[in-house]
């Protein structure tokens, strides 16, 4: 991995933390997410007449990485509506590398060392710990983090079909951008549904979900897919994980939420044994 691309996934990662605060600190979270996803709309038309088509090879990872991400967007929600950010995006975050070291092994026959198996040890014993992180008012919060590691599945199902797709398609900003446009579509059409109310919400107190965290949630995005094509899928995703530190800072200094060390030292493990599988390999 070069250095540019190194710095630039770091910096997707503040981006991701950050929107992801604006969503957890909103009152009403399903205009908060809604507000991200539609604001992801203006970059991505204003992007395609400077990419080309994606490559038709790429149509089958386009359609599948849509409907990922919208999974991913619904149990977020549904993490964040039940516990905290500093509980929830870790565990979100901290399950992808697991998955893709998993499948690697089961599926790809792909043998670990040592290093690479301490590494997912440690990510496992962060995961499993933040489960017993307890809420505000003392009590166990078990559903927030049985919908974390569901959202965490997400997460690395969109990462691999994303980073192959934007392989194939030839051009990771056209891949993202015409991906964006679909979830908007898909999101619009479930908000429509379930709370048709939403999108006045939006425009009466929305506006700076809809700009400012939608254009970071899409600037980080479409950076970590660029990346995909640049290194090895493995790579970007394990570096992501430094989004748990800042979402960390964000939740404490930030939204003011309870800090103990339970969280503190399972965050930690959890970042340290990304950035360990992160070096484990490459």
């Amino acid at each position: 991995m070069s250095t540019t691309v190194f710095i630039a996934v770091i910096g997707a990662a503040v981006l991701h933390a950050a929107w992801n605060a604006l969503v957890k600190n909103g009152a009403d979270k399903l205009m908060a997410m809604t507000a991200v996803v539609l604001g992801h709309l203006p970059f991505a038309l204003a992007a395609l007449p400077f990419v080309p088509l994606p490559d038709a090879e790429a149509l089958p990872y386009l359609l599948a990485g849509i409907g990922l991400h919208v999974g991913y967007q619904l149990f977020l929600l549904g993490s964040y509506t039940f516990g905290d950010l500093t509980q929830v995006y870790p565990i979100a975050r901290g399950v992808a590398p697991l998955i893709v070291a998993a499948v690697s092994i089961a599926v790809l026959g792909v043998e670990m060392s040592n290093m690479e198996l301490s590494a997912i040890s440690l990510i496992g014993a962060g995961i499993i710990s933040l489960t017993l992180v307890r809420r505000a008012d003392g009590q166990r919060n078990g559903k927030a983090a049985a919908l974390a590691v569901t959202t965490g599945c997400f997460i690395a199902s969109y990462s691999l079909v994303d980073g192959l797709g934007a392989r194939l398609a030839g051009t990771s900003l056209g891949f993202y951008a015409w991906q964006a446009i679909g979830n908007g579509i898909v999101m619009s059409i479930y908000v429509a549904i379930r709370s048709t109310g939403t999108f006045g919400l939006i425009w009466s107190g929305g506006k700076k979900l809809f700009f400012v965290g939608g254009g970071a949630s899409f600037v980080a995005y479409a950076t970590v897919t660029w990346a995909f094509t640049q290194a090895p899928i493995a790579l970007v995703t394990a570096l992501r994980e430094t989004s748990i530190v800042f979402a960390l800072l964000i939740g404490v200094f930030f939204l003011k939420e309870r800090l103990d060390l339970m969280k503190v030292a399972s965050t930690m493990t959890t970042l340290i044994g990304a950035v360990l599988l992160r070096f484990a390999r490459y």
